[in-house]
């Protein structure tokens, strides 16, 4: 995915129904790749922003029970020796977040799939 095509225009029906309110869009990195999304949200409704279908249609509990949303990351300044795992459905987003490794069941458009 390159920077332009990172400027997603979001459904109005995705911000007011899925989303969390948010006044603007945090850089993160994602498998190498720089992407804006909402900040204030948990990271997996960050995905299903990116990739409205394959989160939306995914295999997800969205609770934190079945781990398929998990991911491995670290801070802007740290390398991926200080990874850990989280569950992006109890994740909120964070602005320079690395996210090095995702599960297989996330397959987001343009940057896995």
């Amino acid at each position: 995915m390159s920077e332009q095509s990172s400027q997603v225009a979001t459904p109005a029906s995705l911000e007011g129904d899925l989303l969390d309110p948010y006044e603007k869009l945090v850089t993160i990195e994602i498998l190498g790749q720089r992407i804006e999304v909402p900040e204030k949200n948990r990271l997996l409704r960050c995905f299903q922003y990116l990739s409205l279908k394959t989160i939306s249609y995914g295999d997800f509990c969205w609770n934190g029970e079945c781990t398929n949303c998990q991911i491995w990351y670290h801070q802007k300044g740290q390398t991926e020796a200080d990874d850990r795992p989280g569950l992006a459905c109890r994740m909120e987003v964070t602005e320079e977040m690395v996210i090095t490794k995702l599960n297989s069941f996330i397959q987001l458009e343009g940057i896995n799939k």
